[in-house]
């Protein structure tokens, strides 16, 4: 059996959340040969620097136990954690997943994604995206102090809700030909992702044969994971 989640936002704000999520990992994942992270596991994280924050020191001491218990831990970079790098790894007993992924599910090659890089319409964000993603802005960033940082993520974050106002949720939703090209370069029928906060099942064809698109939730209302139990995929959830 493996579990997927998404979108936790995990931080010292949300007190609810991280007890749920500590719950998750001491019960439900504890039964999961893989738990994937699929991004946005923190609501943003600085740099690998932050790691003596006693918050953050918690919820990787609790994915450390989850891994020496038997459940391998793969987390992806969201668009709000993508510094996470291998001294969280390492912390945490995870494996740092690329984005996009293959992975076998039940034997079935099945692409995983955070999917903020499928939401195309969205082309101010794409831009952004590309910069902060550069190896040399990432470089340059992690150069200035960690409070430095902290303020100026504050910040991005503050112009970030201000601007999603201004956008549809079309435009922030994952663009039909982006998901399409993505799995027919992948060679893959199934995707799973996060991301837009649009959880579903949606099955379609692809190339003549049937295709399946899982969008995975965030954890605003309620615990949901998805699960699969060697032959099929279904959404669990718990209360917060």
């Amino acid at each position: 059996m493996d579990l997927l989640i998404a979108d936790i936002h995990l931080c010292p704000t949300r007190p609810a959340i991280t007890e749920a999520f500590l719950g998750f990992l001491s019960e439900q994942a504890g039964e999961a040969e893989t738990l994937y992270i699929l991004g946005d596991l923190f609501e943003y994280w600085a740099g690998d620097d932050d790691l003596a924050d006693p918050f953050n020191q918690t919820i990787c001491s609790a994915l450390s136990a989850l891994g020496r218990r038997g459940t391998r831990v793969a987390v992806m970079h969201g668009n709000r954690d993508f510094l996470l790098g291998e001294a969280f790894a390492r912390a945490s007993g995870s494996t740092l997943l690329a984005d996009p992924s293959q992975v076998s599910l039940g034997g079935v090659p099945t692409l995983l994604s955070h999917g903020d890089a499928l939401c195309t319409d969205d082309e101010a964000y794409q831009t952004f995206r590309q910069e902060v993603r550069s190896p040399d802005w990432k470089t340059r960033f992690l150069l200035r102090p960690l409070a430095e940082r902290k303020a100026m993520i504050e910040a991005l974050r503050r112009q970030s809700e201000v601007a999603k106002q201004e956008k549809s949720a079309e435009i922030m939703d994952a663009n039909e030909t982006a998901v399409l090209e993505s799995m027919r370069s992948a060679g893959c029928q199934r995707i799973i992702h996060g991301h837009t906060h649009r959880p579903g099942a949606h099955h379609f064809d692809l190339e003549g044969k049937p295709a399946e698109r899982w969008v995975v939730p965030d954890w605003r209302d309620r615990a949901v994971w998805l699960r699969h139990d060697g032959a099929k995929l279904s959404f669990c959830s718990a209360p917060l």
